[in-house]
């Protein structure tokens, strides 16, 4: 690592490695909360921010609010110094500030950055000289120096002179038991060669592996493609399992048969739709960031238009097995197997069951869910069902008048739903073909 010219950074740098600086993770979500543990881990000091009270709440009287992430961890943070707070006048007190808050999308799906934007802004006031300000939230390209190099300069603070900026994208996998926050290779890049040495040696106390690349543009176009690729891929999938449905062939069979292929084929699996916070959501900052340079990306926005519809294509796969059953949608009793947007996990952001649920219940639908991980239905901003996780007894499967499975857990008993279902969609793949089955 480099030696920073500037006094400033070197007396940074200098704390970095003799880990006496004290990180700030702005945001504590599935994000944040992991990465500050992992600093905490190391045996850094880790001051946690979030205008959720909730959260600081929980975090300071040693409670989780993410399952995956035990009690026991949050208090070994504790005892490492890790401490949360919703006072962005606590700023001035660490040396690095790292952004881990939501990019979504408006209305008109197009990017807002509000919640990076307010939070650079309650920092501001509080900022000196000698910090680094790292931004990990997945954006367009350019953002890091168009939207918070310009904040930091109208408050006296340099990029590579008095300050550092960079820009690392977040890699987690929440559910992966074989890749944790310190397995990801970590993609950074800095406004000035100064700003990514500075970066890198923060990150490097914390994560195995460090992938400089030349530009924060670079890093924030890294995040995007590695997000477009699983979405196009997904979409391809998607939509060949429409046509194959129509031609009456097991779209999971022909993905199996085409796996064995022992080059140029990776397997990717359809579903109902897009969940989690990046996929259903990064491809829409590249198109719209691509607009402003002419180019029409036609191809991004078509696999996007494929996944936005599969939830639709399902509900209309329940209409029809409905009616084949002599059932109208309207007054039928439905269960929804998983609300989390992917199997062995409690995360519930874009999930596509949820969608699946609003639409179901448009048509005059009874509905209810079940799942292990979720046991009531969370707080969203653009949907409310007031419901808990609904028990899977044979008797209470066998009173719906049909099963969703909407996301595959593991802790489902697939054999005992098929037992007792009196009619199952199956839009992951995970039961056999019998007369009371439909795929989706």
């Amino acid at each position: 690592m480099d030696l920073c010219k500037t006094p400033a950074l070197a007396a940074l740098q200098e704390k970095i490695a003799t880990r006496q600086a004290t990180v700030g993770i702005f945001g504590l979500g599935y994000v944040g909360l992991p990465l500050a543990l992992r600093f905490s881990e190391v045996g850094i000091k880790v001051l946690g921010f979030d205008i959720d009270q909730v959260k600081v709440n929980a975090i300071n009287t040693g409670k989780s609010y993410i399952e995956r992430i035990a009690a026991s961890t949050i208090a070994h943070a504790q005892a490492q110094g890790f401490n949360a707070t919703s006072d962005f006048g606590r700023v001035s007190e660490v040396d690095a500030l790292i952004i881990c808050v939501p990019t979504p999308l408006n209305k008109h799906r197009e990017p807002d950055l509000s919640f990076i934007i307010s939070t650079v802004e309650a920092a501001l006031p509080h900022m000196r000289e000698g910090q680094l300000l790292s931004l990990e939230s997945t954006t367009w390209p350019g953002t890091t120096e168009e939207i918070l190099a310009p904040r930091l300069l109208s408050r006296g603070l340099i990029p590579g002179q008095n300050c550092a900026l960079v820009f690392s994208p977040e890699r987690e996998d929440p559910g992966n038991p074989h890749y944790g926050t310190k397995d990801i290779p970590k993609v950074i890049g800095g406004i000035t060669p100064t700003c990514l040495s500075v970066g890198i040696g923060l990150y490097e106390c914390a994560i195995q592996t460090m992938v400089p690349v030349s530009s924060p543009k670079a890093a924030e176009m890294t995040k995007l493609l590695e997000n477009i690729h699983r979405s196009v891929n997904i979409g391809l999938v998607n939509e060949m399992k429409i046509v194959a449905d129509k031609m009456g062939i097991n779209i999971h069979e022909v993905i199996d048969a085409a796996a064995t292929k022992p080059f140029g084929f990776v397997p990717y699996r359809p579903g109902p739709g897009l969940g989690g916070h990046c996929i259903p959501i990064d491809p829409y900052y590249l198109t719209w960031k691509a607009r402003e340079y002419g180019v029409n990306t036609r191809f991004i926005e078509l696999a996007g238009e494929i996944n936005h519809y599969m939830p639709q294509w399902v509900v209309g796969k329940v209409m029809d097995a409905l009616n084949d059953y002599g059932k109208p949608i309207k007054g039928s009793r439905i269960l929804v197997l998983g609300l989390a947007y992917k199997k062995n996990i409690d995360d519930t952001r874009e999930s596509p069951a949820v969608e699946i649920m609003d639409l179901l219940q448009s048509k005059g639908a009874e509905i209810a869910y079940s799942d292990p991980h979720v046991p009531n239905f969370p707080r969203k901003r653009d949907y409310h069902f007031d419901l808990h996780s609904e028990s899977l007894d044979p008797d209470n499967i066998a009173s719906f008048d049909c099963l969703v499975i909407a996301t595959d857990h593991d802790e489902f008993d697939y054999s005992k739903l098929y037992e007792f279902a009196q009619l199952i969609v199956d839009t992951r793949g995970r039961i056999a073909l019998g007369e009371k089955l439909i795929r989706a």
